[in-house]
Protein backbone atom coordinates (compact mmCIF):
# COMPACT_ATOMS: atom_id res chain seq x y z
CA UNK A 1 0.00 0.00 0.00
CA UNK A 2 1.50 3.39 -0.59
CA UNK A 3 2.78 5.39 1.49
CA UNK A 4 0.96 8.16 3.68
CA UNK A 5 2.21 11.68 2.76
CA UNK A 6 1.26 15.21 2.13
CA UNK A 7 2.11 14.94 -1.71
CA UNK A 8 -0.17 11.82 -2.26
CA UNK A 9 -2.77 14.04 -2.27
CA UNK A 10 -5.47 13.34 -4.73
CA UNK A 11 -6.27 16.20 -7.39
CA UNK A 12 -10.41 17.15 -7.46
CA UNK A 13 -12.57 18.00 -10.59
CA UNK A 14 -15.97 19.74 -10.84
CA UNK A 15 -18.17 18.18 -14.18
CA UNK A 16 -21.61 19.64 -14.34
CA UNK A 17 -24.42 17.84 -16.13
CA UNK A 18 -27.39 19.39 -16.99
CA UNK A 19 -30.01 21.11 -19.57
CA UNK A 20 -29.69 24.72 -19.11
CA UNK A 21 -32.35 25.35 -21.31
CA UNK A 22 -35.87 26.45 -19.92
CA UNK A 23 -38.90 27.47 -21.02
CA UNK A 24 -40.70 30.71 -21.18
CA UNK A 25 -42.00 30.46 -17.30
CA UNK A 26 -39.41 27.94 -16.60
CA UNK A 27 -37.83 28.11 -13.15
CA UNK A 28 -36.28 24.66 -11.95
CA UNK A 29 -32.63 23.86 -13.17
CA UNK A 30 -31.40 20.09 -12.20
CA UNK A 31 -27.48 19.93 -12.41
CA UNK A 32 -25.95 16.69 -11.77
CA UNK A 33 -22.10 16.99 -10.34
CA UNK A 34 -19.37 14.51 -10.65
CA UNK A 35 -16.56 14.91 -8.35
CA UNK A 36 -13.56 13.04 -8.77
CA UNK A 37 -10.37 12.62 -7.31
CA UNK A 38 -7.54 11.31 -8.72
CA UNK A 39 -3.54 10.68 -7.54
CA UNK A 40 -4.24 10.28 -3.95
CA UNK A 41 -1.63 7.50 -2.83
CA UNK A 42 -1.37 6.66 -6.69
CA UNK A 43 0.47 8.83 -8.82
CA UNK A 44 0.72 11.78 -6.17
CA UNK A 45 -1.41 14.84 -6.96
CA UNK A 46 -0.78 18.34 -5.96
CA UNK A 47 -0.11 18.99 -2.14
CA UNK A 48 -3.31 20.91 -0.37
CA UNK A 49 -2.71 23.05 2.59
CA UNK A 50 -3.95 20.73 5.42
CA UNK A 51 -3.92 17.37 3.53
CA UNK A 52 -4.28 14.49 5.67
CA UNK A 53 -1.33 14.04 7.77
CA UNK A 54 -2.07 10.76 9.09
CA UNK A 55 -5.54 8.68 10.34
CA UNK A 56 -7.01 6.61 12.95
CA UNK A 57 -9.45 4.44 13.69
CA UNK A 58 -11.26 3.16 16.07
CA UNK A 59 -13.40 -0.62 15.69
CA UNK A 60 -16.46 -0.84 17.93
CA UNK A 61 -17.43 -4.47 18.63
CA UNK A 62 -20.74 -5.54 19.60
CA UNK A 63 -19.97 -7.74 22.61
CA UNK A 64 -23.54 -7.79 24.49
CA UNK A 65 -25.19 -11.25 25.42
CA UNK A 66 -26.80 -12.38 21.55
CA UNK A 67 -23.19 -12.74 19.94
CA UNK A 68 -23.22 -15.68 21.79
CA UNK A 69 -25.82 -16.93 19.87
CA UNK A 70 -24.63 -19.20 18.00
CA UNK A 71 -21.09 -18.91 19.63
CA UNK A 72 -19.35 -18.47 16.12
CA UNK A 73 -20.81 -15.26 15.56
CA UNK A 74 -18.26 -14.05 18.77
CA UNK A 75 -15.58 -15.59 17.13
CA UNK A 76 -16.04 -14.52 13.66
CA UNK A 77 -16.07 -11.11 14.97
CA UNK A 78 -12.82 -11.41 16.77
CA UNK A 79 -11.45 -12.56 13.90
CA UNK A 80 -12.45 -10.26 11.47
CA UNK A 81 -11.75 -7.38 13.78
CA UNK A 82 -7.98 -9.34 13.68
CA UNK A 83 -8.05 -8.89 10.17
CA UNK A 84 -8.89 -5.38 9.71
CA UNK A 85 -5.91 -4.83 12.62
CA UNK A 86 -3.71 -6.76 10.22
CA UNK A 87 -4.86 -4.53 7.11
CA UNK A 88 -3.81 -1.43 8.96
CA UNK A 89 -1.59 0.84 7.44
CA UNK A 90 2.07 0.98 9.65
CA UNK A 91 1.89 4.39 11.49
CA UNK A 92 -2.19 4.33 11.72
CA UNK A 93 -2.95 5.47 14.83
CA UNK A 94 -6.02 2.77 16.60
CA UNK A 95 -8.03 1.59 19.23
CA UNK A 96 -11.33 -1.50 19.81
CA UNK A 97 -13.80 -0.69 21.78
CA UNK A 98 -16.45 -3.41 23.08
CA UNK A 99 -19.79 -2.67 23.10
CA UNK A 100 -22.77 -3.47 25.42
CA UNK A 101 -24.97 -1.31 27.56
CA UNK A 102 -21.64 0.42 28.01
CA UNK A 103 -18.85 1.14 26.15
CA UNK A 104 -15.16 -0.45 27.55
CA UNK A 105 -11.43 0.09 25.74
CA UNK A 106 -9.94 -3.46 24.57
CA UNK A 107 -6.77 -2.15 23.10
CA UNK A 108 -5.07 -0.47 24.53
CA UNK A 109 -6.46 1.17 26.88
CA UNK A 110 -6.59 4.38 29.49
CA UNK A 111 -8.06 6.17 26.71
CA UNK A 112 -4.88 6.01 24.34
CA UNK A 113 -4.68 4.87 20.80
CA UNK A 114 -1.78 2.57 19.54
CA UNK A 115 0.22 3.26 16.94
CA UNK A 116 -0.15 0.47 13.95
CA UNK A 117 2.98 -1.68 14.06
CA UNK A 118 3.92 -5.60 14.23
CA UNK A 119 4.45 -5.64 17.86
CA UNK A 120 1.22 -3.14 18.58
CA UNK A 121 -0.95 -5.79 16.10
CA UNK A 122 0.24 -8.64 17.45
CA UNK A 123 -0.86 -7.09 21.10
CA UNK A 124 -4.35 -6.35 19.68
CA UNK A 125 -4.71 -9.59 18.45
CA UNK A 126 -4.12 -11.05 21.84
CA UNK A 127 -6.26 -8.62 23.08
CA UNK A 128 -9.10 -9.53 21.07
CA UNK A 129 -8.82 -13.28 22.58
CA UNK A 130 -10.27 -12.28 25.67
CA UNK A 131 -13.42 -10.62 24.25
CA UNK A 132 -16.35 -12.33 25.37
CA UNK A 133 -20.49 -11.78 25.02
CA UNK A 134 -22.57 -11.02 27.75
CA UNK A 135 -25.06 -7.51 28.47
CA UNK A 136 -26.89 -5.18 26.57
CA UNK A 137 -26.74 -2.75 23.82
CA UNK A 138 -26.33 1.01 23.91
CA UNK A 139 -24.62 2.21 20.37
CA UNK A 140 -24.55 5.82 22.18
CA UNK A 141 -21.99 4.70 24.30
CA UNK A 142 -20.01 3.40 21.66
CA UNK A 143 -19.71 6.65 19.48
CA UNK A 144 -19.04 8.54 22.46
CA UNK A 145 -16.23 6.61 23.42
CA UNK A 146 -14.83 6.17 20.33
CA UNK A 147 -15.34 9.59 19.53
CA UNK A 148 -12.90 10.90 22.86
CA UNK A 149 -10.17 8.44 21.49
CA UNK A 150 -10.29 9.89 17.74
CA UNK A 151 -10.68 13.63 18.94
CA UNK A 152 -6.65 13.03 21.33
CA UNK A 153 -5.29 12.18 18.07
CA UNK A 154 -3.28 14.55 15.98
CA UNK A 155 -4.50 13.21 12.17
CA UNK A 156 -7.03 14.97 9.69
CA UNK A 157 -8.28 10.99 9.20
CA UNK A 158 -10.80 10.04 11.59
CA UNK A 159 -12.86 6.59 11.13
CA UNK A 160 -14.67 4.57 13.15
CA UNK A 161 -16.37 0.72 11.97
CA UNK A 162 -18.58 -0.41 14.37
CA UNK A 163 -20.77 -3.98 14.22
CA UNK A 164 -23.64 -4.61 15.86
CA UNK A 165 -26.03 -7.76 16.13
CA UNK A 166 -28.77 -6.74 17.71
CA UNK A 167 -31.37 -3.96 18.41
CA UNK A 168 -29.94 -0.67 20.53
CA UNK A 169 -32.40 -1.68 23.55
CA UNK A 170 -30.72 -0.51 26.29
CA UNK A 171 -31.00 3.47 25.72
CA UNK A 172 -33.51 6.05 24.34
CA UNK A 173 -33.63 6.64 20.66
CA UNK A 174 -33.12 9.99 21.47
CA UNK A 175 -29.86 9.59 23.35
CA UNK A 176 -28.70 7.61 20.28
CA UNK A 177 -29.55 10.42 17.84
CA UNK A 178 -28.02 12.95 20.92
CA UNK A 179 -24.21 10.69 20.66
CA UNK A 180 -24.96 11.07 16.33
CA UNK A 181 -25.30 14.04 16.42
CA UNK A 182 -22.34 15.02 18.84
CA UNK A 183 -20.04 13.09 16.15
CA UNK A 184 -21.14 14.26 13.05
CA UNK A 185 -18.18 16.02 11.69
CA UNK A 186 -16.19 14.87 14.30
CA UNK A 187 -15.55 11.53 12.48
CA UNK A 188 -16.83 9.22 9.67
CA UNK A 189 -18.25 5.61 10.44
CA UNK A 190 -18.71 2.21 8.43
CA UNK A 191 -21.47 0.40 10.22
CA UNK A 192 -22.43 -3.31 9.87
CA UNK A 193 -24.79 -5.74 10.99
CA UNK A 194 -24.39 -8.93 11.43
CA UNK A 195 -27.36 -11.55 11.55
CA UNK A 196 -30.47 -10.38 11.02
CA UNK A 197 -31.87 -9.14 14.71
CA UNK A 198 -30.88 -5.75 14.47
CA UNK A 199 -32.59 -3.28 13.08
CA UNK A 200 -31.99 -1.37 9.40
CA UNK A 201 -32.82 1.97 9.64
CA UNK A 202 -30.39 1.73 13.27
CA UNK A 203 -27.95 0.41 11.66
CA UNK A 204 -28.31 2.90 8.29
CA UNK A 205 -29.47 5.79 10.38
CA UNK A 206 -25.70 5.33 11.85
CA UNK A 207 -23.86 5.21 8.61
CA UNK A 208 -25.65 8.36 7.13
CA UNK A 209 -25.57 10.55 9.98
CA UNK A 210 -21.62 9.65 9.94
CA UNK A 211 -21.22 9.82 6.42
CA UNK A 212 -20.15 6.38 6.05
CA UNK A 213 -21.35 3.18 4.86
CA UNK A 214 -24.06 0.20 5.77
CA UNK A 215 -24.20 -3.26 5.20
CA UNK A 216 -25.46 -6.55 5.88
CA UNK A 217 -23.44 -9.23 7.03
CA UNK A 218 -26.18 -11.75 7.20
CA UNK A 219 -23.42 -15.07 7.80
CA UNK A 220 -20.94 -14.21 10.36
CA UNK A 221 -18.29 -16.33 8.57
CA UNK A 222 -18.14 -13.36 6.16
CA UNK A 223 -17.54 -10.89 8.46
CA UNK A 224 -13.79 -11.27 8.01
CA UNK A 225 -13.77 -10.25 4.58
CA UNK A 226 -15.91 -7.50 4.98
CA UNK A 227 -13.88 -5.87 7.44
CA UNK A 228 -10.57 -6.25 5.63
CA UNK A 229 -12.33 -4.44 2.72
CA UNK A 230 -13.73 -1.83 5.15
CA UNK A 231 -10.56 -1.44 6.66
CA UNK A 232 -8.63 -0.87 3.09
CA UNK A 233 -10.82 1.64 2.03
CA UNK A 234 -10.68 3.60 5.35
CA UNK A 235 -6.86 3.25 4.22
CA UNK A 236 -7.23 4.88 1.23
CA UNK A 237 -8.63 8.22 2.29
CA UNK A 238 -6.48 11.01 1.61
CA UNK A 239 -8.26 13.89 2.33
CA UNK A 240 -11.17 14.66 5.41
CA UNK A 241 -13.80 17.01 5.64
CA UNK A 242 -13.69 18.23 1.86
CA UNK A 243 -17.39 20.04 1.61
CA UNK A 244 -19.90 20.99 -1.33
CA UNK A 245 -19.81 24.31 -1.50
CA UNK A 246 -23.17 26.03 -3.24
CA UNK A 247 -23.24 29.62 -4.35
CA UNK A 248 -26.66 31.03 -5.36
CA UNK A 249 -27.90 34.65 -6.70
CA UNK A 250 -30.14 36.74 -5.32
CA UNK A 251 -33.79 35.08 -5.71
CA UNK A 252 -32.12 31.48 -6.03
CA UNK A 253 -33.94 29.24 -4.06
CA UNK A 254 -32.33 25.72 -3.16
CA UNK A 255 -34.59 22.63 -3.79
CA UNK A 256 -32.43 19.99 -2.40
CA UNK A 257 -28.47 18.88 -2.57
CA UNK A 258 -28.50 14.84 -2.72
CA UNK A 259 -25.58 12.71 -3.06
CA UNK A 260 -27.01 10.27 -5.78
CA UNK A 261 -23.95 7.74 -5.86
CA UNK A 262 -22.74 6.00 -5.07
CA UNK A 263 -25.63 5.42 -2.90
CA UNK A 264 -28.56 8.11 -2.13
CA UNK A 265 -27.86 10.69 0.57
CA UNK A 266 -30.16 14.05 0.82
CA UNK A 267 -27.76 16.12 2.32
CA UNK A 268 -30.02 19.25 1.79
CA UNK A 269 -30.45 19.48 5.32
CA UNK A 270 -26.92 19.07 6.54
CA UNK A 271 -26.16 22.72 4.73
CA UNK A 272 -24.28 25.22 7.09
CA UNK A 273 -23.94 28.75 6.67
CA UNK A 274 -20.78 29.82 4.55
CA UNK A 275 -20.92 33.71 3.80
CA UNK A 276 -23.56 35.40 1.92
CA UNK A 277 -25.99 33.37 -0.24
CA UNK A 278 -23.47 30.81 0.01
CA UNK A 279 -23.60 26.93 1.95
CA UNK A 280 -21.81 24.07 2.84
CA UNK A 281 -22.81 20.31 2.40
CA UNK A 282 -20.69 17.68 4.25
CA UNK A 283 -19.17 15.12 1.67
CA UNK A 284 -16.73 13.22 4.30
CA UNK A 285 -13.30 11.76 3.15
CA UNK A 286 -11.71 11.09 0.05
CA UNK A 287 -9.29 8.91 -1.67
CA UNK A 288 -9.12 7.79 -5.35
CA UNK A 289 -13.14 8.01 -6.09
CA UNK A 290 -15.62 9.68 -8.03
CA UNK A 291 -19.08 10.77 -7.06
CA UNK A 292 -22.08 12.34 -8.07
CA UNK A 293 -24.40 14.82 -6.74
CA UNK A 294 -28.03 16.42 -7.68
CA UNK A 295 -28.39 19.85 -7.40
CA UNK A 296 -31.94 21.41 -7.62
CA UNK A 297 -32.51 25.25 -7.67
CA UNK A 298 -35.61 27.28 -8.34
CA UNK A 299 -34.71 30.28 -10.00
CA UNK A 300 -36.73 33.95 -10.85
CA UNK A 301 -38.84 34.29 -13.87
CA UNK A 302 -37.39 35.64 -17.04
CA UNK A 303 -37.78 36.24 -20.84
CA UNK A 304 -36.99 34.44 -23.62
CA UNK A 305 -33.00 35.39 -24.57
CA UNK A 306 -32.30 35.23 -20.77
CA UNK A 307 -29.85 34.00 -19.11
CA UNK A 308 -27.94 33.63 -15.66
CA UNK A 309 -25.46 31.84 -13.62
CA UNK A 310 -28.24 29.71 -11.15
CA UNK A 311 -25.46 28.68 -9.16
CA UNK A 312 -21.90 27.94 -8.35
CA UNK A 313 -20.68 24.97 -7.12
CA UNK A 314 -17.08 24.53 -5.33
CA UNK A 315 -15.71 22.19 -3.72
CA UNK A 316 -13.73 23.23 -0.40
CA UNK A 317 -10.76 22.09 1.72
CA UNK A 318 -11.01 23.77 5.26
CA UNK A 319 -7.87 25.11 6.61
CA UNK A 320 -6.93 23.09 9.72
CA UNK A 321 -5.70 26.71 11.31
CA UNK A 322 -8.91 28.46 10.51
CA UNK A 323 -7.15 30.32 7.66
CA UNK A 324 -8.86 30.88 4.44
CA UNK A 325 -10.22 27.54 3.14
CA UNK A 326 -9.03 26.73 0.11
CA UNK A 327 -11.36 26.26 -3.21
CA UNK A 328 -10.25 22.57 -5.02
CA UNK A 329 -12.69 22.98 -7.83
CA UNK A 330 -15.45 24.82 -9.35
CA UNK A 331 -18.01 23.99 -11.76
CA UNK A 332 -21.62 26.67 -12.88
CA UNK A 333 -25.07 25.37 -13.15
CA UNK A 334 -26.30 28.00 -15.46
CA UNK A 335 -30.21 28.80 -17.02
CA UNK A 336 -31.13 30.20 -20.27
CA UNK A 337 -34.32 30.51 -21.22
CA UNK A 338 -35.68 29.43 -24.62
CA UNK A 339 -38.17 29.50 -26.95
CA UNK A 340 -36.96 26.56 -28.97
CA UNK A 341 -39.30 23.96 -27.61
CA UNK A 342 -37.19 21.21 -28.22
CA UNK A 343 -34.27 22.24 -26.54
CA UNK A 344 -36.06 23.11 -23.29
CA UNK A 345 -38.27 19.81 -23.01
CA UNK A 346 -35.33 17.75 -23.36
CA UNK A 347 -34.07 16.18 -20.30
CA UNK A 348 -30.57 15.64 -19.30
CA UNK A 349 -29.52 12.39 -19.39
CA UNK A 350 -27.19 12.20 -16.71
CA UNK A 351 -30.59 14.11 -14.23
CA UNK A 352 -33.53 11.50 -15.90
CA UNK A 353 -30.99 8.12 -14.61
CA UNK A 354 -30.47 10.35 -11.12
CA UNK A 355 -34.12 11.32 -10.74
CA UNK A 356 -34.72 7.57 -11.30
CA UNK A 357 -32.53 6.12 -9.21
CA UNK A 358 -33.80 8.31 -6.22
CA UNK A 359 -37.17 6.86 -6.58
CA UNK A 360 -36.04 4.01 -6.63
CA UNK A 361 -34.50 4.06 -3.16
CA UNK A 362 -37.43 5.58 -1.82
CA UNK A 363 -39.94 2.84 -4.00
CA UNK A 364 -37.88 -0.20 -2.15
CA UNK A 365 -38.41 1.63 1.24
CA UNK A 366 -41.78 2.78 0.85
CA UNK A 367 -42.94 -1.13 -0.90
CA UNK A 368 -40.91 -2.87 2.09
CA UNK A 369 -42.84 -0.82 4.94
CA UNK A 370 -46.25 -1.43 2.93
CA UNK A 371 -45.31 -5.25 3.39
CA UNK A 372 -44.28 -5.26 7.10
CA UNK A 373 -47.79 -3.28 7.90
CA UNK A 374 -49.65 -5.61 6.43
CA UNK A 375 -50.68 -3.34 2.96
CA UNK A 376 -49.90 -6.26 0.29
CA UNK A 377 -51.49 -4.14 -2.66
CA UNK A 378 -49.58 -1.47 -1.75
CA UNK A 379 -46.47 -3.34 -1.23
CA UNK A 380 -47.06 -4.80 -4.48
CA UNK A 381 -47.30 -1.63 -6.25
CA UNK A 382 -44.05 -0.15 -5.02
CA UNK A 383 -42.03 -2.93 -5.07
CA UNK A 384 -43.42 -3.36 -8.82
CA UNK A 385 -42.27 0.45 -9.60
CA UNK A 386 -38.79 -0.86 -8.25
CA UNK A 387 -38.43 -3.51 -10.20
CA UNK A 388 -39.45 -1.40 -12.96
CA UNK A 389 -36.73 1.19 -12.40
CA UNK A 390 -33.99 -1.26 -11.73
CA UNK A 391 -34.76 -3.31 -15.04
CA UNK A 392 -34.82 0.43 -16.89
CA UNK A 393 -31.82 1.74 -15.17
CA UNK A 394 -29.61 -1.36 -15.32
CA UNK A 395 -28.98 -1.85 -11.91
CA UNK A 396 -28.80 -5.06 -11.72
CA UNK A 397 -27.52 -6.03 -8.30
CA UNK A 398 -30.88 -4.44 -6.75
CA UNK A 399 -33.25 -6.39 -9.73
CA UNK A 400 -31.19 -9.50 -8.39
CA UNK A 401 -32.12 -8.41 -4.81
CA UNK A 402 -35.89 -7.52 -5.52
CA UNK A 403 -36.29 -10.85 -7.15
CA UNK A 404 -36.02 -12.72 -3.90
CA UNK A 405 -39.18 -10.68 -2.35
CA UNK A 406 -41.37 -10.86 -5.43
CA UNK A 407 -42.01 -13.06 -8.96
CA UNK A 408 -41.11 -10.60 -11.80
CA UNK A 409 -43.92 -11.78 -14.62
CA UNK A 410 -42.91 -8.57 -16.22
CA UNK A 411 -39.85 -6.21 -15.44
CA UNK A 412 -40.35 -3.45 -18.28
CA UNK A 413 -44.06 -3.36 -17.24
CA UNK A 414 -43.20 -3.31 -13.35
CA UNK A 415 -46.04 -6.64 -13.43
CA UNK A 416 -44.56 -8.46 -9.47
CA UNK A 417 -46.80 -10.65 -7.36
CA UNK A 418 -45.50 -10.68 -3.64
CA UNK A 419 -43.48 -13.57 -2.67
CA UNK A 420 -45.41 -15.67 0.07
CA UNK A 421 -42.03 -16.58 2.45
CA UNK A 422 -39.15 -14.68 2.02
CA UNK A 423 -36.28 -15.09 4.24
CA UNK A 424 -35.62 -12.39 6.83
CA UNK A 425 -32.18 -11.85 5.54
CA UNK A 426 -33.06 -10.90 2.08
CA UNK A 427 -36.03 -8.88 2.90
CA UNK A 428 -32.91 -7.03 5.50
CA UNK A 429 -30.26 -6.92 2.48
CA UNK A 430 -32.74 -5.32 -0.11
CA UNK A 431 -33.47 -2.74 2.49
CA UNK A 432 -29.93 -2.33 3.48
CA UNK A 433 -28.72 -1.83 -0.23
CA UNK A 434 -31.69 -0.05 -1.43
CA UNK A 435 -29.72 2.98 -1.91
CA UNK A 436 -27.05 1.92 -3.74
CA UNK A 437 -27.23 2.97 -7.45
CA UNK A 438 -25.35 2.43 -10.68
CA UNK A 439 -23.87 5.21 -12.61
CA UNK A 440 -25.25 6.57 -16.10
CA UNK A 441 -24.42 4.10 -18.91
CA UNK A 442 -21.96 5.45 -21.18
Amino acid sequence: MANFSKSNVPQFSVEVYQNEYLPEGGREVNGIITVTSTGGGTTGGVPLPGAAAGAAVVIMVDCSGSMDYPPTKMRNARDATAAAVDTLRDGTSFAVVAGTHVAKEVYPGNGRLAVAGPRTRAEAREALRRLSAGGGTAIGTWLRLADRLLGAADVDIRHGILLTDGRNEHESPEDLRAALDACAGRFTCDARGVGTDWEVKEVTGIASALLGTADIVADPAGLAADFTQMMENAMGKEVADVALRLWTPVGVEIQFVKQVAPTVADLTGRRTEAGPRAGDYPTGSWGDESRDYHVCVRVPEAGIGQEMLAARVSLILPDPSGGVPQTLSQGLVRAVWTDDMVASTSINPQVAHYTGQAELAQVIQQGLDARKSGDFDGATAKLGRAVQLASASGNEDTAKLLSKVVDVVDAATGTVRLKAKVAEADEMTLETRSTKTVRVKK
